[in-house]
């Protein structure tokens, strides 16, 4: 799985990437994590608002930092 955060370095992108990086880790979840901050790749992918999350490929969250629970939901789906 590959996973991206999407955010150019304000508190809650720096947030979404702990919460992630965190839910990985601690449920052994199979995950390539990386952070994008340049702002020509996130347009890149329509985004507006900041933080996103992006699953291999797919924008799953924008805008706004999820529970750690959402967080896992999403990824183990």
């Amino acid at each position: 799985m590959e996973i991206k955060v999407l955010g150019t370095g304000c508190a809650k992108c720096i947030a979404l990437e702990k919460a992630v990086r965190e839910t990985v880790n601690e449920n052994g979840i199979d995950a390539v994590v990386t952070k994008v901050e340049d702002i020509v790749e996130i347009m890149g992918y329509g985004i507006m608002t900041t933080p996103a999350l992006v699953v291999d490929g797919k924008i799953i969250i924008k805008g706004r930092v999820p529970s750690s629970n959402e967080i896992k939901e999403l990824l183990t789906k």
